[in-house]
């Protein structure tokens, strides 16, 4: 079993190619105008047009332009297309179009256009409550699982040296701060969570999504009695780090600021599609895209 990164050719292959395959089945509650954000990381930064300003590996750009009051004015994106656009030319396609901090051209710069390394969505929504995701990382059970193989004084150590001593580094996946058992891991630590959300929270629609090197799990009820706001998502934290002990990231549950993987994105530095799953034994090879080239 190997890792490795997509390349540029690839990956703009993967949503020219793919990607506009699975817009259909993204979640309902993804749509051109329904987050407040879409943000684009690039694997080299891109200059904007503005001079002085540092070049840019990671954008965010509104899903609408609002007035002074904060109030939706006028849509960046008509349509989802639209959204698929931008993805594939963030450059060309950049919202902020008409402002001297946009992307500048790459034609003017003779150079190549920036390349979507990773695309997300904002979990703070304009027609729903904040989206809850509860973010489980293969490489937090892999760095957990070698202070426990390491028997030293952890807290001095730098955490590669850590895994290479435990040898995690060398084990499959090769130089990534997991190994595959980890992933698999996260993985059935997704569907625990989903399991405590519906006994414990009555949750009626949950999804785990396999992000590429870890799982995200939502609670996407949204009745009244169901919003989930800061007290009771501190809880929520609780519940699963203390009383579960399940090695969570407390702070993408609690702010709502955090942006999230867009499903069937792909997650360039593990040439691994993101996409929701159904169970545990979930096969991440299965992930690859067509694309990629064996």
């Amino acid at each position: 079993m190997t890792w490795r990164q997509a390349t540029r050719e690839e990956i703009v292959a993967y949503y020219a190619e793919e990607f506009p395959g699975y817009i259909d089945d993204i979640p309902e509650f993804i749509t051109a105008t329904g987050p407040k954000q879409y943000a684009v990381a690039f694997r080299d930064s891109h200059p904007v047009r503005k001079d002085d300003i540092p070049d840019k590996d990671f954008i965010r750009r509104d899903t609408w332009q609002t007035d002074a009051s904060g109030e939706r004015t006028t849509p960046e994106f008509d349509d989802f297309e639209d959204v698929v656009e931008f993805i594939r030319h963030p450059a060309r396609n950049d919202p902020l179009s008409r402002s001297t901090f946009a992307l500048a051209d790459p034609e003017v710069l003779k150079q190549p256009g920036p390349c979507p390394d990773a695309v997300y969505y904002a979990l703070d929504h304009w027609k729903r409550p904040w989206v809850l995701l509860v973010d489980i990382d293969a490489k937090d059970i892999a760095r957990d699982r070698a202070d426990e193989m390491v028997l030293a004084d952890v807290d001095d150590r730098d955490d590669d040296v850590l895994l290479d001593d435990a040898e995690i580094l060398d084990a499959a996946p090769k130089g990534y701060p997991y190994a595959f058992e980890d992933l698999d891991r996260a993985i059935e630590y997704g569907f625990e969570v989903r399991d405590i959300l519906e006994d414990e929270f009555n949750a009626e629609e949950t999804m785990v999504v396999y992000t590429g090197q870890g799982v995200h799990v939502y609670l996407l009820d949204t009745d009244p009695a169901h919003r989930y706001d800061e007290q009771s998502r501190e809880v929520l934290n609780d519940l699963l780090l203390e009383t579960y002990d399940i090695p969570i990231d407390p702070v993408v549950t609690a702010d709502r600021r955090r942006v999230a993987r867009l499903p069937y994105s792909l997650h360039a530095d593990v040439c691994s599609i993101v996409q929701p799953i159904e169970s545990p034994a979930f096969d991440v090879l299965s992930a690859t895209p067509k694309v990629i080239d064996e």
